[in-house]
């Protein structure tokens, strides 16, 4: 049996690169990393704006607060960023990927570090094949403590999310508590790992949006192309240098050692074979991320960053050439859609998907109650005579508050079947029960029905409703229901 050769994977430097495509994905990496570092940071009225406290279960999104009992609007969000992310890549492909993928973003945060202290792709290149000394050491030591200081600084931003980040800053380096020390070293591993070691393998081995890809991109669907029938045959061209030495013999030889120079040049350029566009630089290759040759056909690798677009521009300007041998474009060349991809009747289903979720979520916070109430039964005493008859059943109020300012509470209940109103008994008969802002209030109540009422009802259970209302100008009102007991 003959032993199969493998080919250890090469490290790849990609060239940087400077167009359109090369500066939007500057401007994401900017966008999304000024969100990301600098939300946490915003503060209104004292707290952090935007905070996930898991621990206390509560949600703060600038003037709005999210409780457990909210999640449905964290389906909704997921559902619509999924069909977002169908939509916009049945339209333009892998483009997310490409330009505001979190793994494409830190990437290119590493290798700007990494271009910053190596050099350019040329130096990279001559630094892995040079032998270990003080230049080599300084420089991939600084790009590594660079990288892992990045890391780390993602890693503590990544938990200030989650917990307030100026206590976090405040607590370091020993001070931050065992979780949010781990979850910050571990989350800066993670960014360290994949953006700075494994960077385009996470693309092409792990990620699975890349795999199932196919079964959502189309002959329509515009995608990194390069146009084989005008690029092919690659080649040299020889012909765009026969008007320089013409040019150059007249000006350094006689008239007839020139005008023969001239001709010489002329005639080799016409014998030449007919070459397509393509010169075959490879710097489309060189500057692709993934290290990929669009030149092959589309390929599962291609994030359709458009670098390759960039340098290939470049290149035709330098030959006079038209631009585009790479550019986006369908695979089907013909294809209906061109220019118009809002005709596909997929972008329509994934457009109706995202309005209707979005626009349901916007009702359902416009119109969810203030204050979340349940009411838990005293297991222990179903229910107790009171010295002068009266029938009485104990719960305890569970009640939470959906609100950024404190409030008191009106509680009331209504016993059915009885026209003898029952009496609620608190501890804080003499002042109504104050809930704190974005706060919770667990209460013990005791409801009292009086002798002539518990009579009629006498080893009946009946159905009972809370009310509870916020004594404060526009606060909803919010009901549960129970039981109350009448023993025999």
């Amino acid at each position: 049996m003959t032993p199969v050769a493998v080919e250890a994977a090469q490290r790849i430097h990609a060239r940087s690169a400077n167009g359109v495509f090369a500066h939007w994905r500057l401007a994401l990496v900017i966008l999304t990393q000024l969100f990301f570092y600098g939300v946490p940071w915003i503060t209104i009225n004292g707290r952090q704006a935007v905070l996930f406290d898991l621990a206390h279960q509560r949600f703060y999104l600038f003037n709005t607060l999210l409780l457990p009992q909210d999640l449905i609007f964290l389906t909704g969000l997921l559902i619509a960023c999924a069909m977002a992310l169908f939509l916009v890549t049945v339209a333009v492909g892998r483009i997310w990927c490409g330009f505001a993928c979190p793994q494409t973003v830190y990437t290119e945060m590493f290798m700007a570090l990494e271009r910053r202290i190596e050099g350019d792709r040329s130096a990279r290149l001559r630094l892995d094949q040079s032998g270990w000394g003080p230049n080599k050491v300084v420089r991939r030591g600084g790009k590594h403590l660079a990288w892992a200081l990045l890391s780390l600084w993602t890693g503590l931003s990544f938990v200030g999310w989650f917990t307030p980040i100026r206590e976090l800053v405040h607590g370091l380096p020993f001070d931050m508590g065992p979780w949010n020390t781990f979850w910050m070293l571990f989350y800066a591993a993670i960014t360290y790992l994949h953006a700075g070691l494994l960077r385009e393998r996470i693309c092409q081995h792990a990620c699975p949006y890349g795999r199932f890809q196919s079964a959502m991109l189309d002959r329509d669907t515009l995608v990194v192309t390069y146009d084989q029938a005008r690029g092919e045959p690659r080649g040299r061209h020889r012909a765009a240098h026969a008007e320089p030495v013409a040019a150059f013999a007249g000006a350094v030889a006689s008239p007839a050692t020139a005008a023969a120079t001239a001709s010489a040049a002329v005639a080799a350029a016409s014998a030449e074979p007919k070459l397509g566009d393509c010169i075959d630089c490879t710097m489309c290759v060189q500057v692709c991320p993934t290290g990929i040759d669009i030149r092959k056909g589309l390929q599962a690798a291609c994030i359709s960053c458009g670098v390759c677009i960039d340098a290939c521009n470049s290149i035709m300007d330098k030959i006079k050439a038209p631009r585009g041998l790479i550019r986006f474009s369908p695979l089907n060349p013909d294809s209906p859609t061109r220019g118009a991809p809002w005709r596909k009747p997929r972008l329509w289903v994934y457009g109706g998907v995202i309005t209707a979720v979005v626009t349901l979520m916007i009702a359902g916070l416009m119109t969810r109650p203030e204050l979340r109430l349940d009411v838990q039964r005293d297991r222990g005493v179903l229910a107790r005579m009171a010295p002068n008859g009266d029938v009485e059943n104990l719960y305890r109020l569970q009640i939470r508050s959906a609100t950024l300012h404190p409030q008191h509470l009106d509680i009331q209940v209504k016993v059915d079947g009885t026209p003898v109103p029952a009496r609620l008994i608190t501890a804080h008969n003499d002042a109504p029960p104050e809930l704190d802002a974005a706060g919770s209030l667990s209460l013990p109540v005791t409801v009292s029905l009086p002798y002539e009422g518990a009579q009629a009802l006498r080893g009946q259970t009946v159905p009972l409703r809370f009310e509870v209302r916020g004594t404060d100008k526009g606060t909803s009102e919010v009901l549960a229901s129970s039981t109350f007991r009448v023993p025999h």
